[in-house]
């Protein structure tokens, strides 16, 4: 028997994303997966910044997804973010989708 394709639900991060941002994020974040029955969640991150601030976000959403069972994979992300994913370790976490 094939296996179905995991379902995905996206999420589109626009800039400027600032620490204040954050929590409201992950709030949002955490409505948009209860009940979405999920296995995937696409971050578009192709118009944020590649900083300290992005990689919290990401690591918060990352946080919010498992707790649904769910994981995250990055789409439209820079190779600078990519960069700075894979420096803080989080890489693992956070990977690019293909």
């Amino acid at each position: 028997m094939a296996a179905s394709p995991p379902r995905s639900i996206t999420l589109t991060i626009r800039a400027p994303l600032l620490c204040a941002d954050l929590p409201g994020l992950y709030e949002r974040t955490c409505a948009l997966l209860a009940g979405a029955g999920a296995d995937v969640l696409l971050c578009d991150v192709a118009a944020i910044t590649a900083d300290a601030v992005a990689v919290d976000a990401l690591a918060r959403l990352a946080l919010a997804a498992r707790r649904q069972a769910c994981e995250v994979r990055l789409l439209g992300a820079s190779v600078e973010l990519l960069s700075l994913v894979d420096f803080i370790g989080v890489g693992d976490v956070l990977p690019e989708w293909r």
